[in-house]
């Protein structure tokens, strides 16, 4: 799951995560809980259901980026996972999964990823967002 994420940061130019067991132990517990819902914990965080594997999650968000419109940064819910992964000052990710299967409406497996420090930062007319979510590298493989 950390080489998922860091394929998406280098297409990005972005530093790698490295994996921190803290938020992968919190990611664990709040996965089993199989409530799609953020945890409104700490870190930021990104969450998937229905998928059949965990790489299956990060690679949807990542491919969130195709509808980021670099012209108008800011956050947007139809991009907000793809921004956090590729944010620049974040520099950890921990995560988990439960095969849920439906238990309390949560298909397939639940994944949930923490990140720190957390990314998608409000204000500042947007600022966060034109420091922190690079470009597309050209000649990169999703170009």
């Amino acid at each position: 799951m950390l080489a998922a994420h860091n394929f998406y940061r280098r297409e990005h130019n972005v530093s790698d995560l490295a994996w921190n067991d803290t938020s992968a132990a919190y990611a664990s517990r709040w996965a089993g809980n199989c409530v799609f819902k953020h945890s409104a914990g700490p870190t930021g965080e990104n969450l998937a259901a229905g998928y059949t594997n965990a790489s299956a999650a990060v690679e949807a968000w990542g491919l969130e980026g195709a509808k980021y419109d670099y012209e108008r940064p800011g956050f947007s819910e139809t991009t907000g996972h793809f921004t956090q992964l590729v944010w620049s000052n974040t520099t950890t990710v921990g995560c988990g999964r439960m095969a849920c299967n439906g238990v309390k409406n949560t298909p397939g497996f639940y994944v949930v990823c923490e990140y720190y420090p957390p990314g998608n930062v409000v204000g500042d007319h947007n600022r966060y967002f034109v420091d922190n979510v690079k470009p597309l590298v050209k000649g990169k493989s999703s170009d």
